[in-house]
């Protein structure tokens, strides 16, 4: 174990400002806003708010998926939020979204708009109102949304858990690394067991359960997030591995991981998405540079 003092917690938490590492100046004990400023709107029905981080990458996958199997409705426009510098404690955004995490949705396709906040809870609404990446059937449709939910609830685990500790925490605590990198295999482990049994994780159709999952989990067993893969010995998750490749070979997600992104390759970022030329856009930048 590690050298480090023990830690005896207080009687009544106090929060302690300067104590909060890579995200100290935006994690706070309160809600609601912290000044007054208005969301953008532009054009189209759909109106995300949002940065590609695992949970927006969900969404700018969907809405691609959507558009690609010739779901018109589905056109969007892609905003920003920048949620290093606090923009999504904005009065708009927390409108749309009172617990002020990316992504929001706002669908004013109708005589009002209607506000969708957590990720899972849009790729649901959108899957619903498009007939489309739901299954039909009773039992596939019960598997689907079982991992849906199962996503939502183990993703903490990898995120906020091993993810903080292993790459972003101010100090690295060993008893939290090996807890979480504990709990991140097992998920992983889950999956792998789960896909050597079926091409996706509903079955033989691709649903917002794949979505939904592959951001975090895929996307790990990818390189894509946080560097661990041979820490967490992600070679060893065969059918996990399998799964991820088909899914980000799909046209779509490579455009839906480009939304929204500030980080990485510049080849690989569309800071905002209003129209499908946006993509076009970018790919002539790049034979331009390449050039």
């Amino acid at each position: 174990m590690s050298d480090q003092p023990a830690y005896t917690p207080p009687k009544v938490w106090t929060w302690n400002k300067e104590n909060g590492g890579a995200f100290a100046n935006i994690n706070r004990p309160v809600a609601g806003p912290t000044h007054d400023k208005e969301l953008p709107v532009g054009r189209h029905p759909l109106q995300l708010y949002s940065l590609a981080t695992p949970n927006g990458v969900k969404v700018t996958v969907m809405l691609e998926e959507l558009l690609a199997a010739g779901h018109a409705g589905a056109e969007y426009d892609a905003w920003l939020i920048k949620i290093n510098e606090g923009e999504q404690f904005s009065s708009g955004f927390v409108r749309v979204n009172p617990n002020s995490k990316i992504p929001a949705l706002s669908d004013r396709s109708g005589d009002a708009p209607v506000r969708v906040f957590e990720s899972g809870a849009i790729l649901l609404y959108l899957a619903q109102k498009f007939g489309a990446f739901l299954p039909e059937d009773h039992a596939a449709r019960a598997e689907c949304l079982s991992w849906l939910f199962w996503q939502m609830g183990s993703a903490p685990y990898l995120g906020g858990g091993f993810g903080h500790f292993y790459a972003y925490a101010p100090i690295k605590i060993e008893y939290a690394i090996d807890r979480f990198a504990m709990e991140a295999k097992r998920q992983l482990d889950v999956l792998d067991r789960r896909l050597a049994e079926a091409e996706y994780l509903a079955g033989s159709e691709y649903t917002i359960a794949d979505v939904a999952v592959w951001p975090w989990y895929g996307a790990l067993a990818k390189g894509l997030v946080y560097d661990a893969g041979e820490f967490l010995s992600v070679h060893e998750y065969g059918n996990v591995r399998r799964w991820a490749d088909a899914v980000a070979q799909r046209p779509a997600v490579q455009r839906g991981r480009m939304v929204n992104r500030t980080f990485g390759e510049p080849s690989e970022q569309l800071h905002e998405r209003h129209d499908a030329s946006d993509f076009e856009t970018k790919t002539q930048d790049k034979v331009q540079k390449k050039g």
